[in-house]
């Protein structure tokens, strides 16, 4: 299928997704918006010519949990929510972003300004507010995207609002392979890449396929540089291991999600 009609459908899903939020949303429970936001996820994800393959799904913690990732691109965010869909933290620039920007605002995206050191401590108050509710989050701790050939270390500010509510962290780890079972970085949104030029490369990929690392959860303590130190540790080991073993689709505890 040639790169025109892929992206023209990838819009009328995205068109699709905001008459959803706009006119279902409102009047939908909790559970059947998350239902809701998983199943175009996962479209959106097929859309791309990419599968999601969940590992460790076991360890999974549905409530009152600050969810650590590493961080590859701007699809990081509709893999996750295709395995279990969870409001972010994410850079203020992305509320312009066209129709990207307004899906966010519209699905508790909390926003911060990097640029401004006391927007940390607004944002880090909130997300303890929300944990503390038994509302889930999650953040990206390296502060920006990479290769995903390796971790960038992680920053620690957020990791308060861990320590302040008493809630877990639960470390996730994405890899993305191509079809010959080797870590691909066409997915990467990095340098000066554009979106269009990000989007464009990975749909030139080719089949791919994202891979989540659920990671045991990791109980607060008191020391948010402790946190922040063993939750590197434990996304930094799921990456390694998945790097190791080709095919990880056919190792026992992988499955394929749709």
């Amino acid at each position: 299928m040639c790169l025109f009609i892929r992206k023209t459908r990838l819009l009328a899903h995205l068109l699709r997704g905001a008459l959803t939020v706009a006119l279902r949303f409102p009047r939908a429970s909790a559970d059947r918006r998350h239902a809701m936001n998983r199943a175009w996820s996962l479209k959106m994800l097929e859309l791309c010519g990419m599968k999601l393959v969940v590992h460790n799904d076991s360890a999974r913690l549905d409530a009152g949990a600050l969810v650590v990732s590493n961080h590859i691109s701007w699809i990081d965010i509709y893999v996750i929510n295709a395995w279990r869909p969870t409001p972010f933290v994410s850079k203020a620039e992305i509320r312009n972003w066209p129709l990207i920007g307004w899906f966010a605002q519209n699905l508790d995206t909390v926003f911060i300004e990097r640029e401004k050191r006391s927007d940390a401590k607004r944002i880090m108050h909130e997300l303890a507010e929300r944990l503390t509710r038994g509302e889930l989050m999650c953040v990206f701790p390296e502060g920006t995207t990479s290769d995903g050939l390796a971790l960038k270390p992680f920053h620690s500010n957020m990791f308060q609002a861990a320590v302040s509510a008493g809630r877990p962290v639960q470390p996730l780890c994405i890899l993305y392979e191509d079809a010959q079972g080797r870590q691909s970085v066409a997915p990467a949104y990095i340098d000066d890449l554009s979106l269009k030029d990000s989007l464009d490369a990975m749909l030139k990929a080719g089949p791919l396929t994202a891979h989540v690392y659920v990671g045991e959860a990791i109980e607060a303590g008191d020391d948010r540089r402790k946190l922040a130190a063993r939750a590197q540790e434990a996304v930094g080991q799921a990456l390694a291991r998945m790097r190791a073993e080709p095919e990880h689709a056919q190792r026992p505890g992988a499955v394929q999600v749709s």
